[in-house]
């Protein structure tokens, strides 16, 4: 992802802000008539699902995954084990194709320390294989050619209403999916495609992937849902929307779209720790202390679990300094308090 205006931060695992503003001006004024239909859109979808989300029940049993990826080290296959968990999610790069070898050994390497574990690969896109059709169609046959051995759950883009992330629309979205969609139905029936990934509680992006007349279909929906990054999951927003209206907001939408099932997972969520910059994936003003991270985390699980709506939440992730369970500077391994605590929770 390191061509401008895209480029990745290495501290906090993410790509940083675009700075060409005469760039995002003129993408954002090519997709304008997408923004009209995300409009409309909401305007009908979110007034309707609000008024129904409390009439939808769930009936989901928790379950609990972590994030690791390659670049963590060896480690993580320790402290996996020691955690017991059993569902994983691990970031592939689009823009990484050429080290899909070592990305193939390193979900091999949890298989074989146990084959009760269950990976869901997130398949991160970059702006060449949006903008190149033909690009998108080798490389996502590639991915699904070399992984299909070893899981069946792919996630088909990330962050998709973040424009450094690649996309400057959800119809932008909406075709990249389709491309992997008939790839999909066309050579690997087998496999579960899981999106639209939106992050964050910006439900009409969610609206647009969910209503639309796209012949595109997930097949469990994936939400990025961070609820408040500078306090607990018990805040609201505009007054009313905590974490479990939220999620019943959410799971509303999924019940009133004929675009994917009600099986939703939560891919990524976490608070970023004061005082590890530039590892924090925010700026300091919205870092809690481990003792709060170590209670918000508990506290948005027993939510999530309560609502029984959500049939998985990823913790984003094992190792990293700025918001992870496990602090990794100077090659020395750390167990933040979260860590315990997280290792409880699931075994509990």
């Amino acid at each position: 992802m390191n061509k401008e205006p895209f480029i990745w931060d290495d501290y906090s695992d993410q790509p940083h802000v675009i700075r060409d503003k005469k760039y995002k001006k003129e993408m954002r004024k090519k997709h304008l008539f997408d923004y009209v239909k995300l409009l409309i859109t909401s305007l009908f979808v979110l007034p309707l699902s609000i008024i129904l989300m409390k009439f939808f029940r769930g009936n989901e049993k928790l379950e609990y995954g972590i994030g690791v990826n390659l670049d963590k080290g060896e480690e993580q296959l320790e402290l996996v084990k020691e955690l017991g968990i059993k569902y994983l999610i691990i970031r592939f790069p689009l823009w990484e194709i050429e080290r899909i070898d070592e990305y193939i050994e390193f979900v091999k390497r949890f298989k074989e320390q146990d084959r009760e574990i269950e990976i869901l690969l997130n398949v991160m896109q970059d702006r060449a294989h949006i903008e190149n059709e033909k690009l998108l169609e080798k490389n996502i046959t590639l991915v699904f050619k070399e992984f299909s051995p070893f899981l069946n759950e792919f996630q088909v883009g990330t962050t998709i209403n973040r424009a450094k992330w690649g996309f400057f629309s959800i119809g932008e979205y909406l075709k990249f999916y389709k491309i992997v969609q008939d790839i999909r139905d066309n050579s690997f029936v087998n496999l579960e495609l899981i999106g639209p990934s939106v992050i964050d509680f910006e439900y009409y992006y969610t609206a647009r992937a969910l209503f639309n007349f796209e012949d595109v279909k997930y097949d469990k929906h994936s939400s990025l849902l961070y609820v408040d990054r500078r306090g607990s999951p018990y805040n609201t927003q505009y007054k009313f929307f905590d974490t479990k209206n939220k999620i019943d907001l959410l799971y509303s939408m999924t019940k009133l779209s004929n675009k994917c099932s009600n099986e939703v997972y939560i891919t990524e969520v976490n608070w970023p720790i004061s005082n590890t910059a530039p590892y924090a994936p925010t700026s300091e003003h919205e870092c809690v202390s481990e003792d709060d991270y170590k209670k918000f985390m508990l506290e948005y699980h027993e939510i999530v679990k309560r609502t029984k709506k959500i049939k998985r939440v990823y913790w984003h992730q094992l190792i990293a300094p700025g918001y992870g369970l496990v602090d990794n500077r100077d090659g020395k391994i750390r167990k933040m308090p979260s860590f315990e605590a997280y290792k409880k929770m699931i075994n509990g």
